[in-house]
């Protein structure tokens, strides 16, 4: 009878996939602020100039990792507006990847020129992103497309990601009720190969390690 019952069960289980016809929806990828948050150190970054500047301006992200949803966040200001840009261990792969191949076409001097096409050379992924006015404002949150590719600006290539607008949802109202901006950061291949170190899995394993599991806080000595 158990053994009956248990293939009912089964039976069951299948027949609700199949009256769906949907497979199960993965939860989206968030950051939650009060997690554990280990500080990685600063990067230094371009991004453009507010309108009705023109060119690009250094901005100065602080990079922190958060080891319960593995996620590194990029914290930095532009245009009055306070981010925190999140990268999940696949998108972090792909800014390793596009970087490596960027690399090789810079050396072979293979980079297109047509802002059209260079943008989403390499790579398109979903982040997380949350913005907010001052530090003491509301704070809107959503997911986003993030493109990496290249970017020639005065003539001049860069390694380029591009953080595409995000639409923040009430949860109240259900209604779209903030959109942040559309922000291209801007790196030369130095500043590039400082993010991708940051975001090598053994560096950050090593970060989440309890303090005195790091190799860093042994002594030095000599074999003897």
């Amino acid at each position: 009878m158990k053994i009956i019952s248990i293939f009912l069960l089964v039976l069951l289980l299948g027949s609700c996939k199949s009256i769906t016809g949907k497979p199960p929806v993965e939860p989206k990828f968030t950051v939650s602020l009060s997690s554990q948050q280990i500080p990685l150190g600063e990067i230094n970054m371009q991004i453009d100039r507010s309108f009705p500047f023109t060119g690009i301006k250094k901005v100065i992200a602080v990079v922190t990792y958060f080891p319960e949803e593995n996620a590194v966040g990029l914290n930095y200001k532009s245009d009055f507006f306070f981010f925190h840009q999140f990268w999940d261990s696949a998108g972090r792969q792909d800014f390793i990847n596009a970087l490596a191949n960027y690399k090789e076409d810079y050396a072979a001097r293979n980079l297109d020129g047509n802002p059209k096409t260079t943008k989403r050379n390499y790579a398109v992924f979903e982040g997380y992103l949350m913005w907010q006015r001052t530090r003491i404002s509301r704070r809107y949150m959503s997911n986003m497309d993030m493109e990496i590719g290249y970017y020639f600006r005065d003539r001049m290539p860069y390694f380029a990601v591009t953080q595409k607008q995000a639409i923040h949802i009430d949860k109240i109202t259900e209604k779209d009720n903030n959109a942040s901006q559309e922000t291209s950061m801007y790196f030369t291949r130095a500043k590039a190969d400082e993010l991708a170190a940051l975001f090598d899995p053994e560096t950050l394993r090593e970060h989440a390690m309890p303090g005195l599991n790091r190799r860093d806080v042994f002594a030095d000595y000599d074999e003897y």
